[in-house]
């Protein structure tokens, strides 16, 4: 069945029902670490088999190399500094436990955004965007929330964190929780919410525990063991477990012809010891502003609508779902920096409709992308990093598209380009600002004077 032109399929929309969207978050997965974008030592056969059945994204990127920030772009489809979450004080680059920080309540999420159309919505897994009781999902458009509120993280200067909580919706049920049993759990809960809304539309984001951040990641003991990559691989092949359950569910109850699927990491594998994860053919870690910190694996599956087998490389993001999901169900979406993508997954040779992508970390802006063309901007002060400033960066121009590693600076024989994408930088430092310079479109996190922790 060919896929159907946008209006027409809005025109269809109208008169059945919205489609389901399901949005799957792995926590920490490498660009490599999957069989469909090159991976030969972790058995993924699931997501295999939905690249197959759908579209592997090949220059799809998270707005962020750090969790907190990547997810508030997902969630709200705008630029962390648009909606301050790049960096909070004190927690800095992500939230930590006991902040007083958290998404803002008046940011628009996608869940608000599908609720105006009467989907039934819910989160399961991990949130990390506040977990004082006025930033939960439960008030930020999801009817339910089952999962942990924020990694394990110390909280700086105030010793180890508390034991991390499992919640259902506002209230924790369990504490300190079996991490090794999460990804069960939180699959089945997924299958559970799909039959009980087969007959309404429906949004579902999975967001993931695993690989996590941890030095030993972990799996059930179905699991444990059985790779041939230690516990990193065991916790990513219960992933690829977890997605073929998900779609298993979707057959089993007639809804693959009406249900959006789509399956990503919130930012690149990060440095382990020993090394497990793998970013290849990307160069740098997660927590970085390079390729293999932001460049993503990224599938999309619709029977029916999305034809099967591609590759799609037009520049795309995941800021770019808020506005496609609106699209697709009929919503009104608020003014976001992600642009609708539809047809650059369902049309041949679509062109990507981003001009611009803007690499920040935490408050610095560090580099962008046009076109096939990524500049790391000349910066006289410190390159920030995970590890605080460390040394002023020099520029640098790469075509990401022939050098995803990132091997070979050409900015001495592009100096036209490199006059372009400067300018384009300048536009950013306005509008989103930069580091010690406000932008005019940016926007306050939310935050509460007396933070409590999330006991039992």
């Amino acid at each position: 069945m060919p896929p159907l032109s946008r209006r027409a399929f809005l025109t269809a929309a109208a008169v059945t029902r919205p489609p389901n969207f399901i949005l799957v978050l792995a926590d920490n997965l490498g660009y490599g670490d999957i069989g469909c974008y090159g991976s030969k030592i972790h058995r993924t056969p699931h997501l295999d088999r939905m690249a197959q059945e759908g579209a592997r994204l090949t220059s799809f990127y998270v707005a962020s190399g750090v969790c907190t920030p990547s997810r508030a772009a997902i969630m709200t489809g705008c630029y962390p500094r648009r909606v301050g979450l790049h960096h909070t004080q004190p927690d800095g680059y992500v939230l930590r436990p006991v902040s007083p920080n958290g998404l803002h309540p008046d940011e628009v999420t996608i869940a608000e955004v599908l609720k105006t159309r009467g989907y039934a919505t819910a989160i399961i897994g991990k949130w990390h965007l506040g977990d004082q009781p006025g930033f939960l999902p439960t008030r930020q458009g999801f009817d339910s929330y089952f999962g942990i509120p924020y990694s394990d993280d110390q909280v700086e200067g105030r010793g180890s964190a508390p034991p991390l909580p499992l919640m259902e919706n506002e209230r924790v049920i369990e504490a300190p929780v079996d991490r090794d049993y999460l990804t069960q759990r939180y699959t089945r809960r997924a299958v559970q919410f799909i039959e009980q809304n087969r007959s309404r539309p429906f949004f579902l984001y999975l967001a993931q525990a695993m690989p996590g951040s941890t030095p030993n990641p972990y799996s059930s003991p179905a699991f444990k063991g059985k790779s041939a990559n230690g516990a990193y691989g065991d916790s990513v092949e219960e992933l690829d477990w977890s997605q073929g359950q998900i779609l298993d569910a979707l057959r089993k109850n007639g809804l693959d012809g009406e249900s959006l699927v789509v399956w990503m990491a919130d930012n690149g594998a990060v440095r382990r010891n020993p090394v497990q994860g793998s970013n290849l053919p990307l160069g740098g870690w997660g927590y970085t502003t390079q390729e293999g910190g932001q460049r993503v694996p990224c599938l999309v599956r619709w029977p029916g609508r999305i034809p099967p087998g591609r590759t799609i490389s037009a520049l795309t993001t995941a800021m770019d779902w808020l506005p496609t999901f609106a699209a697709l169900a009929g919503a009104k979406a608020p003014r976001t920096d992600g642009r609708n993508i539809w047809r650059v997954l369902t049309a041949p040779g679509e062109k990507s409709p981003h001009k611009a992508f803007f690499y920040y970390y935490g408050e610095q802006l560090q580099a962008v992308r046009s076109g096939p063309w990524k500049l790391y901007l000349a910066l006289q002060e410190k390159l920030v990093s995970l590890q605080n400033a460390v040394k002023p960066a020099e520029l640098a121009l790469y075509n990401v598209e022939t050098d995803p590693g990132e091997t070979a600076n050409v900015a001495n024989g592009h100096p036209d380009v490199v006059r372009q994408l400067t300018r384009l930088a300048e536009i950013a430092r306005r509008d989103l600002g930069d580091r010690n310079r406000p932008g005019t479109g940016q926007r306050p996190s939310g935050r509460v004077q007396h933070p409590t922790p999330r006991r039992l």
